[in-house]
């Protein structure tokens, strides 16, 4: 899931703008962030990549123990995570109708997300912040705070699994909001 955050009425007058990006889409902001009207970049249990990096080097060796994320084998080029272990791995902190709603309405994603390798990682130059959600299952938190130590983000830490943004709403706006602020932009813009 990757947003970008921008409320202004009138789309062709240029306007700072705040990416923010949610597991592999921690990825395309990444890249994307590099562009001048950027002013930062938010992270929501996200891949924040390094140079040469993907999400596949990323997840390639994972600490034993880690929770191995329920990604069923690819079709037709394209992945989804299996129904069965959806709630518990990626929504556990919500209730089950909204689990298995986030699991039935789950949109395919390409291989490509997870192998495209970033060229300039923008939070090099951006000021970035990171939301780690502390009870994730499919990005551990160790790694989270990991990326978000290499990367010199601004971190917030909060109970919640991956579905953090639906479980804990306030505090992924809150955030949004801090970057916003810090680097000028206008939520209101």
């Amino acid at each position: 899931m990757t947003h970008v955050t921008s409320s202004r009425a009138n789309f062709r007058e240029p306007c700072p703008t705040v990416l923010v990006g949610h597991s592999y889409g921690g990825a395309v902001i990444t890249e994307a962030g590099g562009h001048p009207l950027v002013s930062a970049l938010v992270y929501v249990a996200a891949f924040a990549p390094d140079k040469g990096e993907s999400v596949n080097t990323l997840i390639a060796d994972p600490p034993p123990g880690a929770p191995v994320p329920p990604i069923l084998p690819p079709v037709d080029g394209y992945l989804f995570l299996d129904r069965e272990k959806f709630a518990a791995s990626f929504a556990a902190d919500l209730p089950a109708d909204e689990a298995r709603f986030l699991a039935d309405s789950q949109v395919p994603w390409g291989l490509d997300a997870l192998g495209g390798t970033v060229g300039d990682p923008a939070w090099r130059a951006k000021p970035s912040f990171y939301l780690v959600a502390g009870d994730d299952l499919m990005i551990p938190p160790p790694a989270q705070r990991a990326m978000a130590e290499r990367a010199g983000a601004t971190v917030v830490e909060t109970g919640g699994s991956h579905a953090v943004y639906v479980s804990r709403p306030a505090e992924v706006a809150a955030l949004i909001e801090r970057a916003a602020a810090a680097t000028g932009t206008r939520a209101d813009d």
